[in-house]
């Protein structure tokens, strides 16, 4: 009989601790990895220019370089695109450039000039991916914050520098589709919680992300070419 309550106490105490171990990490990781990723959410939301440069390898044969340069107040960003391949016996180079203002984006021409395409209101509009920002929703821009935090498995990693800025790195996993899990490496900055630069496994991509709030412009095309398209989208 004795036995039996000895053996029923240390079970009950095996509970109790196994609980208590619970609770401690559902602390744990509430304060190391969503409450980290949720400030990181809210600063997003600041966001009202950032420059953003990535490279990945499309194919064994292709390797690819872009750029994003938003600044919200102009209602404007700029986007570059640069693929090279690497294969002797196919090698390729492709380059694109592209400005949009408003509804209208101006794509770079091979011979240095500018041709206008107008889409509808909103449509791959700079004020879309800005809006998003200030909404906490998926930007494009940005890294997907709100879905890392919903779905992502967070783990903490060290310190490190991206140009100049000090960052932590968090590992991120993620269920993609019903076979898949994608492994993200995101570097949260240690001040103002912003990410500065993002890797993911798929096409060995590394994401940039600097110039944050930065006083900067974008070079628009010739007030002339804008009179003219916004003319011939009014027709």
């Amino acid at each position: 009989m004795g036995e039996r309550n000895w053996m029923g106490l240390g079970v009950r105490l095996l509970v109790a601790v196994v609980l208590v171990g619970l609770g401690f990490s559902y602390l744990t990781a509430g304060h190391g990895g969503e409450r980290d990723f949720q400030k990181a959410l809210e600063a997003m939301k600041q966001v009202r220019s950032v420059r953003v440069a990535r490279s990945l390898d499309i194919s064994p044969n292709q390797h690819g370089d872009a750029s994003w340069d938003l600044v919200c107040d102009q209602d404007a960003y700029r986007y570059a695109f640069h693929m090279v391949g690497t294969d002797p016996n196919n090698p390729g180079d492709v380059t694109q450039e592209e400005i949009h203002v408003g509804s209208t984006d101006y794509e770079h021409k091979p011979d240095d000039t500018w041709q206008a395409h107008r889409f509808p209101n909103g449509v791959r509009a700079a004020s879309t991916f800005c809006a998003a920002l200030a909404q906490g929703t998926d930007s494009t821009v940005l890294p997907d914050i709100a879905t890392m935090i919903r779905r992502g498995i967070l783990e903490k990693g060290d310190k490190k520098t991206v140009n100049g800025v000090a960052c932590r790195e968090w590992k991120v996993t993620l269920r993609v589709g019903a076979n898949r899990m994608e492994h993200d490496t995101l570097c949260l900055g240690l001040d103002d919680h912003l990410p500065y630069e993002m890797v993911v496994d798929w096409k060995r991509t590394r994401t940039v992300y600097s110039d944050y709030n930065a006083p900067f412009q974008l070079d628009l095309p010739g007030p002339e070419l804008q009179a003219a398209s916004a003319t011939s989208g009014s027709n």
